[in-house]
């Protein structure tokens, strides 16, 4: 089983529309059982007395547009250390992500750490909607991405 957790700033926007979508993929694809998955935020923001906020309205409308499976008890959540030896592959949306996982896990000794649209051949950002509101432009790289993972081989690069 291949154990996977996307990463973003807050874990509110990009990372669990990653996530959902990732799963829905694997589902249609008769693969969950080879896959756990999960979503991560590097920062605290999103996390208010040990409680995370919701799934942003934005990601929850892409979910309903294109029926996208979710949980609607996820929460925001933080990257640990820890996390470095329960999971098989990091993958991030932009750039700081990539810097805040090698701060947070010290080194990545394993190559474990990597950027979502690089599975596309692209070395480029999701852009967070959080800034931008394009939540569909959003959608549709981190559709890619997700695409590049199952494509390529374990699911690792």
């Amino acid at each position: 089983m291949i154990k996977i957790a996307f990463v973003c700033h807050g874990n509110i926007c990009r990372s669990p529309m990653a996530e959902f979508v990732f799963k829905s993929m694997i589902n249609i694809r008769g693969m969950k059982d080879k896959f756990l998955v999960t979503s991560l935020a590097t920062s605290d923001e999103e996390i208010w007395n040990g409680i995370g906020n919701p799934i942003h309205r934005g990601t929850l409308d892409i979910f309903k547009k294109y029926n996208i499976p979710y949980d609607k008890q996820k929460r925001a959540a933080q990257l640990c250390k820890s996390d470095y030896e329960r999971y098989d592959l990091f993958i991030g949306m932009d750039f700081n992500n990539v810097r805040n996982m090698h701060r947070i896990f010290g080194s990545d000794p394993q190559n474990k750490v990597k950027l979502l649209l690089d599975y596309v051949g692209k070395h480029t950002e999701v852009a967070d909607p959080w800034y931008t509101g394009n939540f569909e432009a959003t959608y549709q790289d981190i559709l890619q991405g997700c695409e590049g993972i199952l494509s390529t081989p374990g699911g690792e690069k």
